[in-house]
């Protein structure tokens, strides 16, 4: 799906119509087809954000289209491609590189891309906030739950989000995973004085959340939506960050 927030420019509140370069948020994918609806909801929320920048979505596998078939479709010179992901895992490292290049050559398109959404401090503020949203009180135990990734440094990322969030909170934030050690399911199979909530670090749902979330289910824990449209704000930001660093401007 390509966006463009042309209509909302019209708005004299809204001043200039933005005529750069277009965006294209590049997610892993997923065959649950709910998963590739809200990364197109992401996209639009962050078009919402830049009246007249048009953005697209794209999918390095199980869900089309593909970064190439994308960027086709805009029929454009340059654009920015923006990896939709929170860990710099092997998704990161190799097959984001592999899929622009190939995407470059077929459509002959100038892509620069721009960093992955990572685990700053706007991601923190976003699971802060939607676990406030979802009623995660104050001396509740939080499990961070993230897919989880054959890499231990990206798995490391997560659990240093954790615990810089269980600092900042009277009950701790322990990381757990969907795929690898510690798992979800063994944390939530513990015997707890309370019933802790877990907070997904997840931007799409999907099948490994959905398991999470039934398992939870069954013992009355609260699980959080996944971030989606939250994390439009710190999209754009990478896409303007992306811009002022390469020469795509002088492509105008």
């Amino acid at each position: 799906m390509t966006i463009d927030a042309a209509e909302e420019a019209d708005s004299p509140r809204l001043g200039t119509r933005f005529d750069g370069p277009p965006l294209v948020g590049l997610a892993h994918g997923s065959r649950d087809p709910r998963a590739a609806v809200a990364i197109d909801d992401l996209m639009a929320a962050v078009a919402a954000l830049r009246p007249g920048l048009i953005v697209t979505s794209a999918f390095l596998d199980l869900a089309e289209p593909d970064l190439s078939t994308a960027v086709i479709g805009l029929d454009t010179e340059r654009a920015v491609v923006l990896p939709l992901l929170f860990a710099q895992a092997f998704h990161a490292r190799v097959d984001v590189p592999e899929a622009i290049q190939a995407a470059a050559e077929r459509s002959g398109t100038a892509l620069v891309a721009g960093e992955i959404l990572g685990l700053g401090p706007q991601v923190l503020a976003a699971l802060q906030e939607q676990a406030r949203r979802s009623g995660v009180r104050p001396d509740q135990e939080i499990l961070l739950l993230a897919v989880g990734t054959s890499d231990p440094v990206a798995n490391e990322a997560v659990a240093d989000l954790a615990h810089l969030w269980s600092s900042q909170r009277r009950a701790r934030v322990r990381p757990v995973f969907a795929t690898t050690a510690p798992r979800a399911a063994d944390a939530l199979a513990e015997s707890w004085t309370s019933p802790p909530a877990v907070v997904s670090l997840f931007l799409a749902p999907g099948l490994l959340l959905d398991q999470v979330s039934a398992r939870a289910s069954e013992l009355g824990v609260l699980v959080t939506e996944p971030l989606g449209s939250a994390m439009a704000q710190l999209v754009l930001d990478r896409y303007d960050s992306a811009l002022a660093s390469s020469d795509l401007r002088s492509l105008s």
